[in-house]
């Protein structure tokens, strides 16, 4: 178990960061081992085959058996949304021992694979350069052409938490982050985790980080890292699906075809954010939509907090045929 104690300050210095290079290092775990998360396998799928002119057995080298990854490749993020760049750019300026360190810890009690105990051999700089460089091909490959759908989920997740948090407070927060997250008494226990230790947070605060593939609460390895917690994104299980088609000729040919897409996926109430994740376009052509399907009466709107909810009104039934 790993335990985070937070006081007062702490908590006020809760706060939310996305980072493009968590979600690179974190979606190696899903190559090596598919089981793992079954809803990535179309992901998995579209991307196996774009990645034979990368080095793989390096890069799956850096995920150990337990599938452990070493710290250093997940650096605290310094903003809320950093470039993957910007990030890249700190773990190039790891010291050697630091790497060394890392990638120790992350294999512990086993050895380092072959490919990862032959570079520490001989030059731990050339190493983390190396891998820096084969990251920076797999995202990107495999990640940036994804990531604006991606970020569209991690976003909807942190307008979720942080309106738990204002109604709640700590004990809302975590309360259905994950059931390996436990909240009493001012202290965050992380059960089934390798490894374990409790350190106090002492003003560094707590940063939480959304992500599409971490499938349980991903601690820091080390006790001497600023505390951070990356842990499952809510809606995932939509991301890889298809857009939903357009209802019928009849009803694209009167409302044209986004509209038709639109109003058929408002059988449940969702906030704009969410609605343009799922048709991949961006919030402000949704908007644009749903004004004029709110104006005509195909859709009813509510606020829930901070987020306005839009749903398709019986008249929107009736038309399109479809259960509201």
């Amino acid at each position: 178990m790993i335990s985070f104690v937070l006081g007062v300050e702490d908590l006020a210095d809760t706060r939310f960061a996305l980072s493009p290079l968590h979600e690179t290092v974190l979606s190696l775990r899903v190559l090596r081992d598919p089981g793992l998360y079954a809803l990535h396998l179309p992901w998995r799928r579209s991307v196996l085959g774009e990645l034979a002119a990368l080095d793989t057995r390096l890069l799956m080298s850096l995920v150990a058996e337990k599938l452990t990854l070493p710290d250093f490749l997940t650096p605290r993020p310094a903003g809320f949304a950093p470039a993957f760049e910007e990030e890249l750019a700190v773990v190039r300026a790891t010291s050697p021992d630091l790497v060394r360190r890392d990638l120790l810890a992350a294999h512990a009690p086993g050895p380092l694979p072959e490919v990862l105990r032959e570079a520490c051999d001989t030059s731990v700089a050339e190493l983390r350069d190396s891998v820096c460089e084969l990251l920076r091909q797999y995202w990107d490959l495999a990640i940036r052409p994804r990531w604006p759908q991606m970020r569209l989920v991690l976003e909807a997740d942190m307008t979720y938490r942080a309106r738990r948090l204002a109604v709640g407070g700590a004990r809302l927060l975590f309360a259905d982050m994950h059931p390996n997250l436990r909240w009493h008494d001012g202290v965050l226990h992380v059960d089934k985790v390798m490894g374990g230790y409790r350190t106090e947070a002492s003003g560094r605060g707590l940063l939480l980080v959304p992500s599409v593939f971490a499938h349980k609460p991903a601690p820091p390895v080390s006790p001497e890292e600023p505390p951070l917690l990356a842990y499952p994104s809510r809606g995932v299980a939509t991301l890889w699906a298809e857009a939903p088609a357009a209802d019928a000729a009849a009803l694209t040919s009167l409302l044209g075809a986004p509209r038709a897409r639109l109003l058929g996926l408002l059988g449940e109430p969702l906030p704009t954010v969410e609605i343009a994740r799922r048709l991949r376009v961006t919030p402000s052509a949704v908007s644009q939509h749903l004004r004029v399907l709110h104006a005509t009466g195909l859709v009813t709107r509510a606020r829930d907090g901070r987020q306005v909810l839009y749903r398709r009104s019986d008249l929107g039934d009736r038309l399109t045929g479809l259960p509201g």
